[in-house]
């Protein structure tokens, strides 16, 4: 099946009780058994709950996977990942991570012992320098979050597998309608399936998805024990969200070329953070593993001190300033203090998340408002 096709029907059969076309929302915590163990596949729903199943197979069928699972955050996948290393292990990161992801890395996990490089991964060689007998995985987001870094992630798993380490791609910036990350060599992709796959700010989740069986063994155990597992109602509203996910990403996309044109050339912008501008570092790769550049855009104001900063992305009227991004409506976003307030200040401006950048994530209303509210608002 090709995209559209799978985003309406992966993983979803007309219920055989009833007939109904909707996966039902299977509103149970626990399941009868004819006979200890004889449960059908179904005991708890901690573990699997058929709701949820059939998200987790949809999901899998769109990142063109064999396994997945599906998390009550993206940090509880995260978090489960993070599980499968033990004190004294080391990771490889990009230097450009959305503000959770490192706060788990270094309040959390580095306490357990376990060792983070934060790297610019623009030229993937950077692993042969940084890997050693403790180096265990490399972690990537592509596009960063927020300054748009693209990685190539062909190359990074062609230097991963050499060293025999676990390449896990937070893809939840591009979607799997933009980039497929297993299919160039990634043995995890992980997304915030609250942002682009349920698209419509209503659901907190996260997803894995991997094709190893030994692998998805290790993280069903990890998913199973720690309980980090949504419920029916959240995987039921994810599966209706999915289903227009091709047309709201070619939605988000359009509008998000014409405002990244529109911004480029605003007297009251410095930089702009956009892959599918040509000037923009790395756009070849993403020319060559993106179908197309996406609704996110960073920019910096120029001139502009942190008040300044606060009463512009105070100031917008169709935009929202917000957390999050990837639902229908537009979102704005200030990183420094939003997203990554957990980030020190140092260490965030050295990759140019600075106090004037904003953040937009572009959505699906009409581009001649969209660019109207920014015109108003930069005034």
């Amino acid at each position: 099946m090709r995209f559209a096709t799978k985003a309406i029907h992966a993983g979803q059969e007309p219920d055989p009780s009833t007939g109904a076309v909707m996966t039902p929302i299977f509103q149970t915590s626990t399941y009868a058994q004819k006979a200890p163990g004889d449960n059908q596949g179904f005991e708890y729903s901690r573990g699997t709950n058929p709701t949820r199943k059939a998200l987790e197979e949809c999901l899998a069928a769109l990142e063109n996977a064999k396994h997945g699972l599906a998390f009550s955050s993206g940090m509880g996948a995260t978090d489960a990942v993070m599980k499968l290393l033990k004190p004294g292990d080391e990771v490889i990161t990009g230097n450009d991570l959305y503000g959770g992801s490192y706060r788990i890395f270094t309040k959390i996990y580095a306490e357990y012992g376990i060792k983070f490089h934060f790297l610019d991964l623009s030229d993937p060689a950077i692993i042969e320098q940084y890997a050693n007998h403790n180096t265990k995985l490399v972690w990537i987001e592509t596009p960063t979050n927020p300054t748009m870094q693209v990685v190539d992630i062909e190359a990074i798993a062609k230097h991963a597998k050499a060293k025999n380490l676990l390449l896990v791609v937070d893809n939840t910036f591009a979607s799997p309608y933009l980039q497929n990350p297993m299919d160039l060599g990634a043995d995890v992709v992980m997304h915030s399936v609250t942002k682009y796959i349920g698209g419509h700010s209503d659901v907190v989740m996260g997803a894995l998805v991997m094709n190893d069986d030994e692998l998805y063994k290790k993280l069903w155990f990890i998913y199973n024990a720690c309980g980090a597992t949504p419920g029916p109602m959240d995987s039921f509203l994810v599966l209706r969200g999915i289903k227009t996910l091709h047309l709201r990403m070619k939605a988000h996309c359009e509008n998000g070329r014409k405002v990244a044109e529109f911004l480029k050339t605003h007297p009251h912008v410095d930089k702009i953070y956009w892959p599918g501008f040509t000037d923009h570092p790395n756009h070849e790769v993403a020319k060559k593993q993106m179908r197309d550049f996406g609704g996110m855009i960073s920019i910096t104001l120029k001139g502009a001190d942190l008040a300044e900063t606060f009463r512009i992305s105070s100031g917008f009227k169709v935009f929202t300033l917000a957390e999050s991004l990837g639902g229908v409506e537009s979102l704005i976003n200030h990183p420094a203090t939003m997203t990554h307030g957990s980030i020190p200040k140092d260490v965030r401006e050295a990759v140019g998340v600075t106090d004037n950048l904003l953040r937009l994530s572009v959505g699906v209303e009409d581009i001649e408002d969209l660019l109207e509210d920014l015109k108003q608002a930069l005034a």
